[in-house]
């Protein structure tokens, strides 16, 4: 009696565009971890080349690339309808600046890589569950099947966002973090409503994102097919997620200038 072998499922490939090739063979080893097949190149033009006949599930690339870069990408793959879906996620040292340089250019996602390589490695793998599979809060949340929660220390604020916008999720996030205690509503993967305080809408939004920037103590929870029959937000989460991280990046700035001033 014979029996047949039941195909096995293909391990996802990832590629990887570094062009440092220590750190870059340590954060292969934690993705492989992670259950991916990774291809590493360290020149971004030759790793392109086998795009069409080797699509990855999504492209990790640092920023800092001598020739071509991650920020450079977008436009390249995005001109081609064989490459404008594969997911890109920049890799560098830039903090929330690199993360609005990240969007602005058309990345997918940001990390940064002096996290280490297992953080890089997690980040992705929570990255691309949200954009393929969509978002499922049990694969999270053991206590509850209708909500997702955690600590802004192990994912910020603009993350779990970009996350919920990805999977196209419908409900509420409620956060509470310092003096903010904040909502953000989606509906289909948009922004639709938001209250912090005295402030509701765009404006709220932007609060949040402001207040619980850099924070290791705020939690989240978010509680999928929740409604609003208010529409208050107009703008899109990445043009609010930039605008408060612009801000925050002003802040810094204008703190560093007082601080000099002071001195002199």
């Amino acid at each position: 009696m014979s029996t047949s072998a039941t195909p096995a499922t293909k391990t996802p490939r990832l590629l990887l565009i570094d062009s440092n090739v220590f750190f870059a063979k340590r954060v292969g080893d934690a993705l492989k971890n992670e259950g991916f097949d990774v291809v590493h190149n360290a020149q971004t033009a030759f790793a392109l080349t086998s795009l069409e006949w080797d699509t990855p599930v999504a492209i990790l690339c640092s920023t800092n690339m001598r020739e071509m870069g991650a920020f450079e990408l977008p436009k390249i793959l995005h001109a081609d309808e064989k490459t404008a879906n594969i997911p890109i996620i920049a890799m560098g040292e830039g903090g929330g600046q690199a993360l609005m340089e990240a969007f602005r250019a058309g990345c997918d996602d940001y990390v940064d890589r002096r996290l280490g390589p297992e953080h890089i490695a997690t980040h992705v793998r929570t990255f691309l569950k949200s954009h393929i599979d969509g978002f499922q809060p049990t694969q999270m949340l053991t206590t509850s099947e209708t909500a997702l929660s955690g600590s802004l220390s192990h994912l910020d604020l603009p993350g779990v966002v970009q996350m919920l916008c990805h999977s196209r999720n419908s409900g509420a996030l409620h956060i509470n973090a310092n003096d903010i205690d904040g909502i953000i509503f989606f509906e289909g993967g948009d922004i639709s409503h938001a209250e912090a305080g005295d402030l509701i809408g765009d404006d709220a939004v932007v609060r949040i994102v402001k207040r619980c920037n850099g924070l290791e103590t705020g939690v989240y929870k978010f509680i999928p097919g929740v409604e609003t029959t208010t529409r208050t937000v107009l703008r899109s989460a990445t043009d609010l997620m930039l605008d408060a991280l612009r801000q925050v990046d002003e802040g810094d700035h204008d703190d560093e200038q007082d601080m000099a001033e002071g001195e002199a």
